[in-house]
């Protein structure tokens, strides 16, 4: 619940969806604004008048409808009248906090990136905290590239912080910021440290730009670390960014009306690292689902983060299945800093420290729970003891960075930061202001067990820089990115795909410091972070790209490429490992696979999706028709009883099957469109059956002519009798046309008595 304002009767922030039929004609905000103003006061009646409603927003392009300050007796009454189609609360929503393009194999002289150009006439719409083009290459203007496309109707807000004039460009093309709801949620103020502008003050959105689309940096680098030449995945597309978060997170009626200006500006493609807090909401009350409806219903791509929640089950967010969601992965870049005991033993840890290191003598090390803080918590450590020595810190409670704080602080030598056990073999590198590294769970076990079994337990650390190898195995998924299944459809695969996202280098604020911690007074051009944030703006950048090579696409045939062309193996020939396990990761931890740009160019065949086959998900997900008309913005009322297939049938490049019991027979139906350019190509069939399943698909080739360019088929699952012992089954079908192979990954849910049974 919101601080209250004037009145005895405490108001919060409340999104208000509105009848199509009842909503002003005009697109105008000023008009828009009047008009909700008027409508608010003519529909709440004397008795909930009081204190008056507030508007924030006004809702035209991603959504219909307003944001305004309400009490509940006055959001309850909205909600009861059939002119409103629903009245959610404003939430807030969280970030989801060099080496890359060659990695994805991106070259200026084949592939998908000499194809298309550099995406020179694709807007990419960045919604984050901002972007800092000051002093920052990544963001100058380019002379060689054309003035943006006429289709781009944004611009550059100025403020006294961000100077429109010169910071934008035919680079940076456009700028603005959307604070009302935020502010309305924290009792009207924006920290001192932030800047009331498009301006970055905490370095996300920064980095996200860069990554999606920035322009090329030579000798970029993290202080020593990765250095090499920065560039964005789409060199050539132009940013524009819509400032909707800040320091607490992200205000929904923020996020939606940054879709909404974003819409209305005309980008291509919209890039948002971000998400709901928990579980996935359902799609109606979800902002960043009902933008990014709007959106690709206007033939815009939405890329977005699946979260940072992982391990578990059910963690990722922006589960849509018009939503590109994008999960985080490895590249075969790390920066190992060690620790070495007093005995002679040697363990792997990672750190981006760049100061004075601790040298090869070694020094007392000691455990944090036996200083006065297990977490190494700021002001709990006891100086006595600390002093001089590494402290061995375990995870929780406090940052990483905040943890090394606080051993400097108590006069500590340095830090041993332990990973949480969940997260198996992974452990984050951090800009840490003192030496430090970390080390995974079990490496921390056997250096608590040497701090105990020793009376005098010694160590150092090594920091051996920037290491680019086979070893060990890239990509592999990283322990906090979040997995499937589907929360709230588990017939739709998510995440659709994984793509970088662990210690991506990119262009960083001049407002924050590289730690974020505000003891550090370090200021650096490029920072290295980690994240499904970083990921979501690969896939972005490549959307991009794809989008100039085939403007005809939509943006469920630029996933489908995507996906259906995506790897599934190592560069040891491996299935690509789970770091939270040590063991071959599953499609409901990668998606599809990780994005091959090149090979997304011509995939062959594509699975199309448009605004009516999205309406036919949603009645058969049960959704009423209001709910719908949240999402479709559409006056006629949808009749879902026309609507007779399931929530499996969606065309989507992957399928996922619930067996509600052990002898369910489960068909699914689908569609593909031949891009290739055999326009007479004939495509065949092979399955890959998960276990526990017989898979049959009918028919087993398709052959497409010049006048039939789309051919239909089912495939249908069959339990088996057997020792199925898992909760969940894996397999694939790929068709092939001898040169193609579009292979759509099969995911199996067990009910649990029939896994525990078979």
């Amino acid at each position: 619940m919101a601080l209250a304002e004037s009145g005895a009767e405490a108001l919060s922030t409340y999104i208000v969806h509105v009848a199509p039929a009842h909503a002003p004609r005009s697109s105008r905000p000023r008009v828009l604004s009047s008009t909700y103003s008027s409508f608010l006061r003519d529909h709440l009646p004397a008795r909930v008048a009081h204190p008056a409603p507030r508007m924030l927003y006004s809702y035209a392009h991603a959504a219909t409808g307003f944001a305004a300050r309400l009490t509940e007796a006055q959001a309850a009454h909205l909600a009861s009248q059939d002119f409103v189609l629903a009245v959610v609360p404003d939430v807030m929503h969280q970030l989801h906090t060099t080496l890359t393009p060659s990695f994805l194999g991106l070259s200026e002289s084949s592939g998908l990136l000499q194809t298309s150009g550099g995406a020179k006439d694709v807007v990419i719409g960045v919604i984050d905290t901002g972007v800092y083009p000051k002093d920052r290459a990544s963001f100058a203007a380019d002379p060689s590239l054309p003035p943006p496309p006429k289709t781009f109707r944004g611009r550059c807000v100025s403020t006294a912080a961000f100077n429109a004039s010169a910071y934008c460009n035919n680079k940076l093309v456009g700028a603005k910021f959307f604070n009302l709801g935020y502010e309305a949620a924290h009792g009207g103020a924006i920290e001192e440290t932030e800047s009331r502008s498009p301006l970055d003050t905490n370095g996300h959105g920064t980095h996200t730009s860069s990554t999606a689309a920035g322009s090329a940096v030579a000798d970029a680098a993290f202080f020593d670390y990765a250095k090499g030449k920065a560039v964005g995945m789409a060199p050539g597309a132009r940013i524009a960014a819509y400032k909707a978060c800040w320091t607490r997170g992200c205000a929904s009626s923020d996020i939606l009306m940054a879709f909404d200006e974003a819409i209305k500006d005309g980008v291509n493609v919209i890039s948002v690292s971000l998400g709901a807090v928990g579980r996935a909401p359902q799609f109606y009350s979800d902002t960043t689902a009902v933008g990014a409806f709007s959106a690709v219903h206007k033939g815009i791509v939405v890329s977005a983060s699946a979260g940072n929640a992982g391990p578990g089950e059910f963690t990722a967010v922006n589960v849509a299945p018009w939503i590109l969601t994008v999960g985080a992965s490895t590249v075969n870049r790390h920066f190992p800093a060690n620790v070495v005991l007093g005995n002679g033993e040697n363990f792997t840890g990672t750190s981006l420290y760049a100061g004075t290191p601790l040298g090869a003598s070694k020094i007392l090390l000691v455990y944090g729970g036996d200083v006065g803080s297990s977490v190494c918590e700021a002001g709990k450590l006891n100086t006595g003891k600390v002093a001089g020595k590494i402290v061995v810190c375990d995870p929780g409670v406090n940052g990483r960075a905040a943890k090394g704080e606080a051993v400097k602080l108590a006069g500590g030598a340095g830090a041993i930061l332990v990973s949480s056990k969940v997260f198996g073999e992974q452990a984050l590198a951090t800009a840490h202001i003192l030496p430090a590294t970390a080390v995974t769970f079990a490496t921390a076990e056997k250096i608590k067990n040497y701090i105990k079994t020793t009376v005098s337990p010694v160590a150092t650390i090594v920091f051996l820089g920037t290491v680019i190898g086979r070893t060990p195995s890239a990509p592999r998924m990283a322990s906090f990115s979040s997995r499937g299944p589907n929360f709230i459809a588990p017939e739709i695969f998510k995440p659709d795909v994984t793509a970088p996202g662990v210690d991506i280098l990119a262009a960083w604020t001049g407002e924050n410091s590289p730690s974020e911690l505000d003891s550090d007074t370090r200021r650096v051009k490029f920072n290295i972070i980690s994240g499904t944030s970083m990921s979501c703006p690969h896939v972005s950048g490549i959307a991009a790209l794809l989008r100039q090579a085939h403007p005809d696409w939509s943006p469920a045939a630029i996933k489908s490429a995507l996906m259906t062309t995506a790897y599934n193996v190592d560069n040891a020939g491996d299935i690509i490992k789970d770091m939270s396990t040590g063991e071959a990761s599953t499609p409901f931890v990668r998606g599809a696979g990780h994005v091959d740009s090149n090979r997304a160019v011509d995939p062959g065949l594509v699975y199309d999706a448009g605004t009516d086959d999205y309406v036919s998900f949603l009645c058969a997900l049960g959704y009423t028709a209001r709910q719908i008309a949240v999402l479709t913005r559409d006056g006629s009322v949808t009749d879902c009883s026309k609507s007779k297939g399931s929530v499996g049938d969606h065309n989507y490049p992957a399928f996922s099957v619930v067996f509600s019991s052990g002898d369910d027979t489960v068909t699914q139906r689908r569609a593909v469109r031949n891009v290739g350019s055999n326009a007479g190509a004939t495509y065949t069939a092979s399955i890959t059956s998960p276990a526990g399943v017989r898979v049959t698909v009918e028919p087993s080739t398709l052959q497409f002519s010049a006048t039939q360019q789309t051919q239909k088929y089912a495939i249908t699952f069959t339990p088996e009798q057997g020792s199925v012992t898992d909760k969940y089954t894996f397999g694939s079908i790929v068709w092939s046309d001898g040169k193609h192979k579009v292979t759509s990954p099969i995911a199996i849910t067990w009910p649990a008595s029939q896994a525990a049974a078979m």
